[in-house]
């Protein structure tokens, strides 16, 4: 029924200029509509992203956004760093840490969070 429908992310904020200097400054993605003050939709490829405020913001404990980034993971990684983004190092199963990037399985990932402690990743899918 939805396997042909694109989908959103939504990600909860508790303050909305501070998640637009982080997504639009940081992550470098581009503003597509302001919703009444409390939404800001973002294009990420052919996706959007959400971002809005909520009272419910900061109480997410797993990924909220994954972004396939390819073989350039290590690039990306490097990039956000340069910016003062912090990873994640998450021990888990069959994985390895290098550098901020979990390598393993065949695939290669990195977390990292919004000033709102959403939990982002890159992977190189």
């Amino acid at each position: 029924m939805l396997a042909n429908s694109n989908a959103t992310a939504n990600v909860a904020v508790k303050d909305l200029a501070r998640a637009k200097a982080f997504y639009e400054g940081t992550l470098g993605l581009k503003q597509v509509d302001d919703i009444g003050g409390d939404l800001i939709v973002y294009k990420s490829g052919d996706t959007f992203i959400n971002v809005y405020h909520s009272e419910f913001a900061r109480t997410n404990k797993a990924t909220a956004v994954t972004w396939t980034v390819g073989d350039q993971i290590e690039t990306v990684v490097k990039s956000l760093k340069s910016k003062g983004v912090a990873f994640e190092h998450y021990a888990m199963p069959g994985l390895k840490i290098e550098g901020d990037v979990h390598v393993g399985q065949g695939m290669k990932v990195a977390w990292f969070k919004d000033p709102d402690g959403n939990i982002l990743n890159l992977v190189n899918g």
